[in-house]
């Protein structure tokens, strides 16, 4: 009895592990999606923290306070932390999804001082900004977060767009604004989106001295 030829090639981490590569990050999450992405966020969030602890103990002197680090702990201390800034941009349709990460929206919102992470949500569901359609709701937003600190359409302080983002502005502007840089661009959702956003990472790695390296998982 003959049997075929079995081969085993793996196991693989997922893309957006290699975002600690990077100074500077665009994240990207499509739907159900976006789950990476926050996890990144929140990893970036907890080191951001871990460092603000690390300095108030060094500015303390309180170093005892501090145990004794090993060379690996001593790696992965958030003083060797390297990303610096992070662009978080998530796309849904229904404005229920919303809630799935309303606790670290708020979180980023209320401790990310230094302006480290921008988020941007996106509710594809409404006509976009400008459109007449949208006008109603787009003011009703804009008074509510200028009076109680909240969007109406994601319940958190992170303010929310309509429509799909323009995403050759974003590239635009993120090139512009890290000039000589190298970004990681990770994204996880459906397909539909890839073609355009690795095209972007391509074409403005050439046309530009920032340099896009573009990364991505199906959902």
């Amino acid at each position: 009895m003959h049997f075929p030829k079995v081969l085993i090639d793996g196991p693989y981490g997922a893309p957006a592990q290699d975002y600690k590569k990077y100074d500077v990050v665009l994240l990207v999450g499509l739907g159900i999606g976006a789950t990476p992405m926050i996890s990144i966020v929140k990893d970036i969030v907890n080191n951001m923290k871990a460092k603000q602890e690390e300095d108030e103990a060094l500015e303390s002197g309180n170093n005892n306070a501090m145990p004794p680090m090993s060379p690996q702990s001593k790696k992965n201390s958030a003083s060797n932390f390297k990303t610096t800034r992070a662009y978080f941009y998530w796309v849904t349709r229904e404005q229920g999804s919303f809630d799935w990460f309303k606790g670290v929206m708020n979180e980023v919102a209320e401790i990310d001082h230094d302006g480290v992470i921008e988020m941007h949500n996106y509710c594809t569901s409404v006509y976009e900004e400008g459109d007449a359609r949208s006008a109603l709701i787009t003011m009703l937003q804009s008074l509510n977060h200028a009076k109680n600190g909240v969007d109406v359409i994601s319940g958190t302080r992170v303010k929310s767009h309509f429509a799909k983002p323009n995403w050759r502005s974003v590239y635009k502007r993120i090139a512009l604004t890290h000039n000589g840089q190298r970004i990681g661009v990770f994204y996880c959702g459906a397909p539909a989106p890839v073609k355009e956003l690795k095209q972007l990472a391509a074409d403005f790695s050439h046309k530009t001295s920032t340099k896009f390296d573009f990364h991505k998982e199906n959902f």
